[in-house]
């Protein structure tokens, strides 16, 4: 078992080293000049379209796929916005300094093309499945895309992604969920996995319209009650808030608060954190817009754009900056915690928001984590199905339901360090293939603004 971990640690490492980050930022940077910053000029429109009542959609009615843009951004939300949101902006604070918050933010501005690209490609070459479902993702646009020649990083990508969603999906989410609710109210992990277990089971055998439905419930809910909590933190302590942000903009230009006071532990820490949260080119968000009910490729990949805004930009932003202004020293410099992840997040959320704070980030860690569970079993199938078959879809939905539970009561080192691996393997095909095919974006793109320009398309 040690040696495996080791095993895994060094791959790991391997995997998520500087070339994979500039790998990943820079997918984003190519795309933003390729698509003029895209991501600036039309966000407000995104954002309208995301938000938009199906029933007022011009679209409506008019398009082909199994769910709305909203339950497939809110599916996708689900499996982004969870514990990265709440520990892993806390462990890039304190291992990276504040000046990390920064480079997060710089990721999620060049994120948001990839993202876009991602759901460009995901709508235009994804297919019809034997039960008459969307199947679409990274593995269908390499594979219709690129060609039979490139069919084997179809598979590599989709057996990744099988593998990533036992673990980054269930087991570790629903570990966090049995610790949390340990934690603050003294239930076993045992009794926690049944209840999680069964509540995910109920969900997930209904397939997407069944996770659709209880994503576009749960996430609207509490991601507001969490930016709510955050927002009342700042709004509290004012006096607080121009320090924190200096010393986020300060900080991200020297390092002297990261480990070791190096600006590159800054940079890495805040784009690796940043990439994990929002997973803008990780390939796991493109399954869930290629379900999306659209009469045009570009428009469900504005709406996938604006996943990588709220998550990073918003969702991510508040954490930072509340933990900064807890961890500001009485001369306005950091002063670095002893904790670290949720507990740090949790403690300083209690601190400056008596009574309330601490209940708000447990639940809040609570319910985004089970979010995840159900956002990542849809991923986990689309991969599981592409690799083995569509009659393995119910099979793999019980072994998945199983692990939730496996997830509650084992310890999970292992697991944490294998499936940062799968999740890593994941992008480097899906990054291969947005730069390759990054023409057709900016084919597709140029499509739909004719088209709308033009009256083709409802605006």
């Amino acid at each position: 078992m040690e040696s495996l971990k080791s095993f895994f640690d060094v791959v790991s490492g391997w995997v998520w080293g500087p070339p994979m980050l500039v790998l990943i930022v820079g997918t984003g940077v190519v795309l933003t000049f390729l698509l003029k910053g895209l991501q600036f000029s039309m966000l407000g429109y995104a954002l309208k379209q995301a938000f938009m009542p199906s029933h007022k959609r011009p679209d409506n009615g008019k398009e082909e796929g199994d769910i709305s843009h909203f339950g497939a951004l809110m599916t996708a939300l689900s499996a982004t916005i969870g514990t990265g949101n709440i520990a892993g902006v806390a462990t890039a604070v304190v291992v990276g300094g504040p000046g990390a918050v920064f480079w997060m933010w710089i990721t999620a501005i060049f994120g948001m093309a990839t993202k876009y690209g991602e759901g460009v490609l995901a709508v235009k070459y994804r297919v019809t499945n034997k039960r008459g479902e969307m199947s679409g993702g990274p593995m269908y646009y390499i594979q219709n895309g690129l060609g039979k020649n490139w069919k084997w990083m179809a598979y590599a990508f989709a057996l990744f992604g099988t593998f990533a969603s036992f673990g980054i999906g269930s087991s570790v989410q629903s570990n966090s969920v049995a610790q949390a609710v340990e934690t603050s109210f003294g239930i076993a992990g045992a009794y926690t996995g049944v209840v999680l277990t069964v509540f995910t089971a109920i969900v997930v055998l209904g397939g997407i319209r069944g996770i659709a439905k209880a994503a576009s419930f749960i996430v609207p809910v509490m991601a507001v009650m969490y930016v709510l909590g955050g927002l009342a933190i700042i709004a509290f302590n004012l006096d607080m808030v121009a320090p924190a942000v200096n010393l986020i903009f300060s900080d991200a230009f020297t390092g002297q608060a990261a480990a070791g006071g190096a600006l590159g532990a800054v940079i890495r820490y805040g784009v690796a954190r940043g990439v994990f949260s929002n997973e803008a080119g990780m390939g796991s968000a493109p399954i869930a817009a290629a379900a999306a009910k659209t009469d045009h490729p570009v428009r469900q990949a504005l709406v996938s754009m604006t996943g990588t805004f709220l998550d990073t930009i918003v969702v991510c932003s508040i954490t930072g900056i509340v933990l900064v202004m807890g961890l500001l020293g009485a001369g306005g410099e950091f002063v670095k915690p002893e904790l670290s992840g949720a507990a740090l997040t949790t403690v300083t959320f209690d601190k400056l928001l008596p009574g309330i704070g601490g209940l708000v980030v447990t639940i809040g860690l609570i319910f985004f984590a089970y979010s995840t569970i159900l956002g990542w079993c849809y991923y986990g199938e689309k991969c599981a199905t592409y690799v083995f078959g569509e009659g393995f879809a119910n099979v793999y939905r019980l072994f998945y339901v199983a692990s939730v539970m496996l997830g509650t009561v084992l310890s999970l080192d292992l697991v944490w360090l294998a499936s940062d691996t799968f999740n890593g393997l994941m992008a480097l095909p899906n990054l291969i293939a947005l730069l390759l095919l990054a023409k057709v974006i900016v084919s597709e793109t140029k499509d739909f603004k004719q088209k709308i320009k033009s009256g083709e398309l409802p605006r």
